[in-house]
């Protein structure tokens, strides 16, 4: 019958994947069925799979990631319409960024502006328990609940509930007293951009300023401010604030706990030991999926000759939109480059160990060929919509 199939099953063409027995979109669908391998050669067909499906589903939220943030900034710029006129992987993210990127350009040229963009980049992290899980089901020889993760070239992160020795980050909400990675209300002890109620020494809506100021202060402020803050701010922050020396940490802890952290994350590469190499792959592409990332700190200038409301706009959506699209630049961009990678060989790999395998050769033809084909849009989704960020995002500092 698979003989005469040209190798699907019977009824395959019903069958999600071209004849493949399990939907290869869907990764839980994957490990739950059975291909009626041997034991290993089963698992690692199933992580291989899998990891395809995982890598499809971060491919897409990578897509909308950047869509969001790009078309966020153009219609903070004033354009609406930014749809794509040609489909394909990353095609949606792309339109909408060059759509952003051409509104940053315009209004730069408006204003006549010099824009300077000061970044303190984000930091993603991947939760190691989450890791740990996905290894103990898609490894047989593993012993669920046994994984110990580790985590090299980054630092872990995670709920201290004694004494945090390094740093601590909260989010919005709780009273800050170090680096704010948005608006400082209260004392900044650097340079601010923005609302001053005191004396500005610096610029003063773009003129030279010794004293009191009643509108935008671009320097050192004395007094209450109401803006970033290229500094330690004491008072409310509108985003994450990262402190340090601070025992009671009501955040996340980096740097050192006086006990073992709970939910722990990582922001270099985990490794679990002894596990397939397709199961390690498959996990990366879940994991990374799933990352927290601390959001990018901006502190924009923009000096203006022209359009002084053109200008003024320009950073105001420059500061507001920056850090979503630096989040996939710079934060994920690295995770997201070793899944693919990591899925692409594992695919290869195990295509290959099975090639010769009579009837299960024929039975997994159609697996590996959709998901192989799934795995190149996806690869092709993610290259187009990080490069698309960071020609957006580019494109703020671009001839200044």
């Amino acid at each position: 019958m698979l003989v005469v199939n040209c190798g699907k099953l019977p009824g395959a063409n019903n069958l999600p994947g071209g004849g493949c027995p399990a939907d290869i979109s869907n990764a839980e669908a994957i490990m739950g069925a059975n291909f009626g391998l041997d034991a290993q050669l089963e698992g690692k067909v199933k992580a291989a799979l899998a990891g395809g499906a995982n890598l499809q589903a971060l491919a897409a939220t990578i897509e909308t990631e950047v869509k969001t943030a790009c078309g966020n900034l153009a219609t903070d710029l004033g354009v609406t319409d930014f749809e794509p006129t040609e489909q394909g992987p990353g095609k949606g993210a792309e339109a909408a960024c060059n759509a952003a990127a051409k509104a940053v350009a315009d209004l730069k040229a408006k204003a006549k502006a010099k824009v300077t963009v000061n970044i303190q980049e984000p930091k993603c992290s991947a939760s190691m328990n989450a890791m740990a899980e996905c290894a103990g089901k898609c490894d047989a020889s593993v012993e669920p609940g046994s994984v110990k993760v580790e985590c090299e070239g980054g630092e872990i992160s995670g709920t201290c509930e004694g004494q945090c020795k390094g740093k601590c980050t909260v989010e919005a909400g709780v009273e800050c007293e170090g680096t704010c990675g948005g608006s400082c209300s209260g004392t900044c002890s650097g340079e601010i951009s923005g609302k001053c109620e005191g004396k500005c020494e610096g610029k003063c809506d773009g003129k030279d300023s010794k004293g009191a100021c009643a509108g935008t202060c671009e320097g050192k402020c004395s007094g209450k401010a109401d803006a970033s803050c290229n500094g330690s701010c004491k008072g409310s922050c509108s985003a994450s604030c990262e402190m340090t020396g601070k025992a009671d940490c009501k955040g996340s802890c980096s740097g050192g706990c006086s006990v073992e952290l709970k939910e722990p994350k990582c922001s270099g590469e985990m490794k679990p030991p002894k596990v397939s190499a397709e199961c390690k792959a498959n996990c990366d592409a879940q994991v990374s999926g799933q990352l927290s990332c601390t959001p990018a700190k901006v502190d924009v200038r923009v000096e203006a000759s022209g359009d002084v409301e053109a200008a003024a706009k320009l950073k105001a959506a420059l500061t507001k939109n920056l850090p979503a699209l630096l989040k996939v630049t710079i934060g994920m961009k690295g995770h997201v480059e070793t899944a693919a990678a990591g899925v692409k060989a594992s695919l290869e790999g195990v295509k290959a160990a099975v090639s010769g395998g009579g009837a299960a050769a024929l039975k997994l033809a159609g697996c590996f060929a959709s998901s192989i084909d799934a795995q190149v849009k996806a690869s092709v989704q993610i290259d187009v919509s990080v490069k698309a960020s960071a020609s957006a995002s580019g494109s703020a500092t671009a001839g200044s």
